[in-house]
């Protein structure tokens, strides 16, 4: 492993995502998983359910 490559794997680990890019994976990963079991999933879907599930705790609340 060259020094370059080993310098970006330990940079790498001491990264922290940012909320809103761990939103965005967490939907790539949901839609990556559905829409290879139906063609019909959309991300579109995938954004809508998960704004959805966002505000049902809130709605508890009430």
């Amino acid at each position: 492993m060259t020094r370059d490559l080993q310098t970006l794997i330990e940079a790498a680990k001491k990264a922290a995502p940012s909320p809103q890019h761990r939103e965005e994976q967490r939907r790539s990963f949901v839609y990556g998983n559905t829409a290879f079991e139906n063609s019909l999933i959309t991300r579109e879907m995938v954004d809508k359910q998960a704004a959805h599930v966002e505000r049902e705790p809130n709605e508890r609340r009430k």
